[in-house]
């Protein structure tokens, strides 16, 4: 019997194991990359020598790093221009340039793409996906793109209006597009791809106008659907039949109440920056962003951790299935996105080699995790002034929160440090591994939360559906209170140690909202400023080697590369963003400051100047006189809050590239103006009619209440708020 048992057993035992084989070989082996996409493969493992900067990152570990030191702490004071271009669209330019085999590629505004001699500056060919400008309105933080993913012998670009699209890299000819979004929704993405595996990772942007976020894996030769995983449940907590509905069923539909907000509007959660591959596991990391309405209280009865808002995910990057997650800001009701830029590094834990990620996203605090497990090694601040948590518990992951900083269970404002924009937003942040630091474009913007709604603040087709009032949180009719607004409104560079979790060192800004990083085995760091300087700091000690005038703001990070012997340093410059969009005068200096899109190339001894500026960038200023009433002054404000705030800025103070509504021609002329905001005269330049949030008798208080605050301006802070030109 004994024998008959173990025989049986073993029958049984190796027919499963046939079986199991038999199923491996059943499965399609991948497909076998060509030349070019081996080449690929192998610059953004290694990243190369430096000659190349194959990804916005550098390559997978998204460091910013280059081993280049042609240019060093030694010389770097010589930099000068080699060329430059001038682009078109006067707005946001965020996209960090990638150059392979001597050709530089950048996507710009409105998702268009532009190839480049690198060494030369001869343009080579240029794409414009020609996205409707009424698409415009869906963009949280204006039309902008933050950079391109090459492999092989195809770029793909993703497009605001949701098509992720693949150019031949030689001539920027179309090969393929794919919609990635459903266009009844108001999704976008203006973030860049990425690839692995011969596919191409994108994520999407909208989660204020009520999406439900999820990232897809597209094979990179047909543009045919690999995987997708959602990062917040179905409304009707069924199955999608993606990759994401194991992890759902199992544990994170359980962490949405069943009353809220979120089954309408999708909860958010969207994708709109961090996707990295990590090459030692096989895994994809992605940062997750805020939730529909933010308010915890609104979208989710105030009940649940809501996963995965607020968390970075870690996915099989075959399959798309969960592996692991870790929530930085459990029940999100802030803003506080992880959706920031995410390194991949090495660091000793506890005597042992371990293999993390940092991140240091809109809370403040960084973020050390064990990138095999999830498992939370540190979280230290890196900026001043947090009052939303004192800290974090490194036994439970989870942060010690503030009481007050629950403004829906209080039932009192809250002012939050950071705000919604973040001690740290998109701009990149770089890693150098011969220091051990992580250089940061962190910033001290505070925001106000107030949970005390008016049915004007319900959900809207149009406008911001936050679950907070905006309209309460405009800036008061008060002179000190707006100049404290722009002292308070300031930008650091932070050198931070993982190590030890504290800042090694920093440097001040007047301004917040600069440039992201980037580091190099030459011992620098890289940074452009939204005021329009570009500077070099000593990575070891932060001392300034450089500054030059750009002329323009900064935002975007640089990228380093080689070509004939020569090393070069790329960046764009530009304003724009979420920040310029809604700050107002506590844009401070940086409203001032020209806006100018442009590609710039520096090299050691550069001597090409850049053309002088216009005389002068203000605009006349000229207010008409007041025809309403000061209720429909009241009404009007009420209603410029909810609709009209996040593109023209916090009391109508305008930002300098998209219209300053004080100096409007529209003012002095109701019909002009209704023919604008109503009849949707200039929808092709992003303006779309609101028809169908606001009766003509509501656009014409708006009216008055923008002549209400071009009057008061102009008496009150004619040297703070002057109106400039696009």
């Amino acid at each position: 019997m004994a024998i008959r048992r173990i025989t049986a057993s073993f029958i049984a035992g190796a027919a499963l194991l046939l079986a199991a084989c038999n199923k491996e070989e059943d499965k399609p082996a991948p497909p076998a990359l060509d030349p070019a996409e081996a080449a690929t493969e192998a610059l953004l493992k290694t990243g190369g020598n430096g000659d190349d900067w194959a990804a916005i990152g550098y390559g997978y570990d998204e460091r910013r790093f280059s081993p280049l030191t042609d240019i060093d702490d030694s010389n770097v004071g010589t930099l000068g221009i080699a060329w430059y271009a001038d682009l078109e669209d006067a707005r946001g330019q965020e996209a960090t340039p990638v150059v392979v085999d001597g050709t530089l590629y950048v996507s710009h505004a409105w998702s268009k793409v532009s190839a480049w001699d690198a060494a030369t500056g001869r343009k080579l060919w240029s794409y414009d996906p020609e996205v409707a400008g009424e698409t415009a309105v869906n963009a949280c933080c204006d039309v902008v793109n933050r950079g391109v993913a090459l492999w092989g012998d195809k770029l793909f670009v993703a497009a605001l209006d949701g098509r992720l699209i693949a150019l031949d890299r030689k001539t920027g000819t179309p090969i393929w597009s794919t919609q990635t979004t459903d266009k009844r929704r108001p999704y976008t993405i203006t973030g860049a791809p990425r690839v692995a595996n011969d596919m191409v990772l994108i994520g999407n942007g909208g989660a204020e106008f009520g999406v439900r976020g999820y990232v897809t894996a597209y094979d990179a030769d047909t543009g045919k659907q690999r995987w997708r995983f959602y990062t917040t449940p179905n409304p009707d907590r069924r199955a999608d039949n993606v990759a994401s509905d194991e992890i759902f069923a199992a544990r994170a539909n359980a962490t949405w109440s069943d009353k809220g907000e979120w089954k309408e509007s999708g909860g958010g959660g969207t994708v709109w920056d961090a996707i990295v591959y990590d090459k030692d596991l096989d895994q994809v990391y992605i940062g997750v962003g805020n939730g529909n309405p933010w308010n915890h209280g609104t979208r989710s009865n105030g009940e649940g951790d809501n996963w995965f808002l607020s968390s970075i995910v870690a996915l099989d990057a075959k399959t798309g299935v969960y592996k692991w997650h870790y929530q930085e800001t459990p029940a999100e009701t802030w803003d506080y996105t992880a959706t920031q830029p995410i390194i991949l590094a090495e660091q000793e834990v506890d005597g042992t080699p371990t293999k993390v990620l940092y991140h240091a996203p809109k809370n403040g605090f960084f973020f050390t995790i064990d990138r095999t497990t999830g498992k939370l090694v540190d979280a230290k601040p890196f900026v001043d002034g947090i009052n939303w948590a004192t800290g974090y518990d490194l036994t439970t992951g989870r942060p010690n929160e503030n009481p007050a900083a629950r403004f829906y269970k209080t039932g009192e404002p809250f002012i939050a440090i950071p705000g919604a924009l973040g001690a740290h937003n998109w701009h990149p942040m770089s890693y150098n591994p011969a220091t051990g630091l992580v250089y940061i474009p962190a910033q001290q913007i505070p925001q106000g939360y107030l949970a005390d709604m008016n049915e004007l603040d319900r959900r809207k087709v149009l406008g911001f559906n936050v679950g907070s009032s905006l309209t309460g949180t405009m800036m008061p009719d008060d002179e000190a209170a707006f100049r404290a607004a722009i002292a308070a409104t300031t930008g650091r560079l932070v050198a931070f140690d993982p190590r030890t979790g504290k800042v090694a060192w920093g440097v001040d800004y007047p301004a917040a909202w600069n440039g992201g990083t980037m580091t190099t085995a030459g011992n620098l760091v890289f940074q452009g400023t939204s005021t329009g300087r570009f500077r070099a700091y000593a990575a070891d000690t932060g001392k300034q080697l450089l500054d030059l005038d750009m002329q323009s703001g900064i935002v975007a990070a640089p990228s380093t590369f080689r070509v004939g012997g020569t090393q070069y340093v790329a960046f764009m410059t530009s304003k724009g963003g979420a920040f310029p969009l809604v700050a107002g005068v506590a844009g401070g200096v940086t409203r001032k400051v020209p806006n100018i899109p442009r590609l710039v190339v520096l090299k050691l001894g550069g001597e090409v100047e850049l053309p002088p500026l216009p005389e002068t960038a203000t605009l006349a200023w000229n207010p008409p006189p007041q025809f309403g009433t000061a209720q429909q002054v009241a009404t009007g404000k009420a209603l410029y809050g909810r609709y009209c705030l996040v593109c023209h800025g916090d009391s109508a103070i305008g930002n300098g590239f998209t219209p300053d509504l004080r100096v409007s021609g529209t003012l002095v002329d109701a019909d002009a103006w209704k023919s604008v905001v109503i009849d949707g005269a200039l929808k092709d330049r992003g303006m779309v009619s609101f028809a169908n949030v606001l009766k003509p008798d509501e656009a014409d208080a708006i009216r008055a209440y923008v002549i209400d605050r071009s009057i008061w301006t102009k008496r009150t802070l004619p040297e703070a708020s002057a109106p400039v030109g696009r």
